[in-house]
């Protein structure tokens, strides 16, 4: 057997160590069978608990874990062949399962915070509590990136890179590419600026004085802002142009205002005090009306075809369909209340005089 081996060249068949080392591979597989059916009986069970910890926990560990095991699995396995094999490549073996090793760990911790983030989300909006999704976003992104750092600074410390000396080296070639990626490093300071500030966040209305800037925010990413604007079109905002420009956000506005100027005519100003007075108590009762707020209504000009008057006054709704509706029924009332006085609205008129004109 051994010389049939040998000339079909799978002489390592009769190798000692092989049983040993497909022992270690088989043990890897039922190892990982099993805890796999253990993490979804546990995943089962915590679903059925209040505490949300564990259910995070058990689905960051899912994945991590087999992939921890199948790691050690095969260095144990490719270790016990290194004993009987003079292979200079087997050396790579221990480094590699350190690496991976430390991959997988940084695997589980990184799924934890992204599936933290979320559940958090989801709590506070199935509660009907108010949560900045951008907030949790932005601090969600940087413990996920203080991780791949951590990672990659052990991951090189376990193959004998001196971290000091890439430190070093990192300080003085940043300010190389600090000069260089000036513009993305603005960048990546706007959406920092963003995320602490919180001037906006995603779903918000938002426009600029400044700029052709008016729509909804769709996303905040580190490089650039998604608006939504009114006509659908995306527009794609740099985040460092935030830093330099005034920013108006009208979803945070409190109420909104009514501000219109109405005109009637010359021959009705003997009835323009009781138009004025029975248009701010309508106002005042109205139900959609916030009367706590500034509650203008005065006679305020003589124009040129008209006597007009002042109305300012800030409804209850922020929502820009429902203002309109109110805002309509404000007017009509409005109008009614000066017909029913006998005025008229005005609207532009010339009356013409003639001085000297001859007898018919």
């Amino acid at each position: 057997m051994k010389e049939l081996s040998e000339r079909l060249g799978l002489a390592f068949l009769a190798e000692p160590w092989l049983p040993k080392a497909l022992a270690a591979i088989f043990v890897t597989v039922i190892l990982n069978f099993v805890a796999d059916r253990l993490l979804r009986k546990a995943t089962r069970v915590a679903g059925k608990t209040e505490n949300a910890w564990d259910d995070i926990l058990f689905h960051a560990a899912s994945r991590p874990l087999p992939a921890l095991i199948w790691v050690v699995g095969l260095a144990f396995a490719a270790g016990i062949v290194r004993r009987h094999a003079d292979d200079p490549l087997f050396d790579l073996v221990a480094p590699l399962r350190d690496v991976g090793v430390v991959a997988c760990l940084a695997w589980f911790v990184f799924r934890m915070i992204r599936l933290a983030g979320e559940h958090y989300v989801a709590v506070r909006v199935r509660s009907g509590e108010e949560v900045d999704k951008t907030t949790v976003d932005a601090l969600s992104k940087l413990g996920r990136l203080t991780v791949l750092i951590t990672a990659a600074l052990v991951i090189m410390q376990t193959l004998g890179f001196s971290v000091s000396g890439i430190l070093a080296a990192g300080g003085i070639g940043g300010i190389a590419i600090g000069f260089a990626a000036k513009d993305i490093l603005a960048n990546f300071f706007g959406g920092l600026t963003i995320y602490l500030d919180r001037p906006f966040s995603v779903g918000e209305w938002i426009r600029s004085p400044d700029k052709q800037i008016e729509g909804t925010v769709e996303a905040i990413s580190w490089r650039h802002t998604r608006i939504r604007a009114f006509n659908k079109n995306p527009i794609y905002v740099p985040n460092a142009v935030f830093t330099t420009i005034v920013v108006e956000n009208p979803s945070r506005m409190s109420h909104r205002r009514i501000k219109e100027t109405i005109g009637i005519r010359y021959e009705d100003i003997g009835k323009m005090s009781a138009i004025t007075a029975e248009v701010k108590a309508m106002l005042q009762e109205h139900p959609e009306i916030d009367a706590t707020q500034t509650l203008i209504v005065n006679f305020n000009e003589f124009a040129d075809s008209s006597l007009n008057f002042l109305i300012y006054t800030f409804t209850k709704t922020k929502v820009w369909i429902h203002y309109h509706e109110v805002k309509q029924d404000v007017l009509l009332k409005v109008a009614d209340i000066i017909a029913r006085h006998g005025a008229e609205i005005a609207f532009p008129t010339r009356t013409l005089h003639i001085e000297g004109a001859p007898p018919a």
